[in-house]
C-alpha cells in the first residue's frame, strides 16, 4: 500500500534523496537554517504487510530514500485497509512486542480537505492562477514523436468547482473525452514540434469549455495564445472531438485545462 505525498507547509524540514559522486543514493534532510527540526516532511509512504508475527516486532518503520516505509503484519494490514475504506483514523505501534519502554507510534489521520494545493502554479495560456484547483497527474498519457521531439500530456486541471457536481453523464465518459482531446491536440501539433520548441513554447496549455451555450477551446504557451499559424490544424483536430463531448453533457459547464510538454526525443 503506497502513496505520494504533497508538500507539507507545516514541516520545518524535508527528506531528500541525493545521488553522490559514486552514483549511489543517500537520504538527507534539508531544513531551515538555525531552526530546530520538529516536523520532517516526506515525499511518499509505503505500508508493507510482509512482517512475520514470529519476528518479535509489532511493526517496523524506516526511512527509504525520501519517503517512509512501515512494515506491519498481514493481520494489521487488513485492519489498516478496513480503516481506510471506512475513513477512520488508525494507529500503528512500532517496536519489539515485549518492550517495556514507550514505543514509536504512527498515526493515520483523516483531516479536512486541503484547498491550498497548486500554490504558485499558473496557466501557460493566460497566467490564470491554478491555486486550489483540482488536478490529476497523467503518468501514462498521450505521447507522440515527430522531428526529433516528443509532445507529452502530463496533467489536467478541472477549473469548475467540484461542489457544483458538474460532470458528463458518466465519469468514464469524462476520462475518455480528456484522452481523445489530448490525442487530437498532440497529433495536430506533431508537424510543428520543432518550431514550437525553437520558439520557446515547450509548456502548452489547452483549456476546453463545454456548456449549453458555449463550446470551444483556448490554447497557449508562456501566458500568450498560440500563434495563428497553428490554429487551422488545431481546429480541424479538436472541434469534432469537443463537439462530440458536448453531446454527452448532462449538467454543465465542464471546463478543464490540459497541460503538455515538448521534449527532446532521446532514443
Amino acid at each position: 500500500l503506497a502513496g505520494g505525498a504533497c508538500f507539507n507547509e507545516k514541516a520545518d524540514s524535508h527528506l531528500v534523496c541525493v545521488q553522490n559522486d559514486d552514483g549511489n543514493y543517500q537520504t538527507q534532510a534539508i531544513s531551515i537554517h538555525n531552526q530546530p527540526r520538529k516536523v520532517t516532511g516526506a515525499s511518499f509512504f509505503v505500508f508493507s504487510g510482509a512482517l512475520k508475527s514470529s519476528s518479535g516486532y509489532l511493526a517496523k518503520s524506516s526511512i527509504v530514500e525520501d519517503g517512509v516505509m512501515v512494515q506491519i503484519t498481514a493481520e494489521n494490514m487488513d485492519s489498516l485497509r478496513q480503516a481506510l475504506r471506512e475513513m477512520k483514523d488508525f494507529t500503528i505501534t512500532c517496536g519489539k512486542a515485549d518492550a517495556e519502554d514507550p514505543q514509536e507510534q504512527i498515526h493515520i489521520q483523516w483531516v479536512d480537505d486541503d484547498k491550498t494545493v497548486n500554490k504558485g502554479v499558473v496557466s501557460p495560456i493566460d497566467g490564470k492562477s491554478m491555486e486550489s484547483i483540482t488536478n490529476v497527474k497523467i503518468f501514462h498519457g498521450s505521447e507522440y514523436k515527430a522531428n526529433g521531439k516528443v509532445i507529452r500530456w502530463t496533467e489536467v486541471f478541472f477549473l469548475e468547482n467540484d461542489d457544483h457536481h458538474n460532470c458528463l453523464s458518466d465519469p468514464a465518459d469524462h476520462s475518455r473525452l480528456t484522452e481523445h482531446v489530448a490525442k487530437a491536440f498532440c497529433l495536430a501539433l506533431c508537424p510543428h514540434l520543432k518550431l514550437l520548441k525553437e520558439d520557446g513554447m515547450t509548456k502548452l496549455g489547452l483549456r476546453v469549455t463545454l456548456d449549453s451555450d458555449q463550446v470551444g477551446y483556448q490554447a497557449g504557451s508562456n501566458g500568450q495564445p498560440l500563434p495563428s499559424q497553428y490554429m487551422n490544424d488545431l481546429d480541424s483536430a479538436l472541434v469534432p472531438v469537443i463537439h462530440g463531448g458536448a453531446c454527452q453533457l448532462s449538467e454543465g459547464p465542464v471546463v478543464m485545462e490540459l497541460i503538455f510538454y515538448i521534449l527532446e526525443n532521446i532514443a
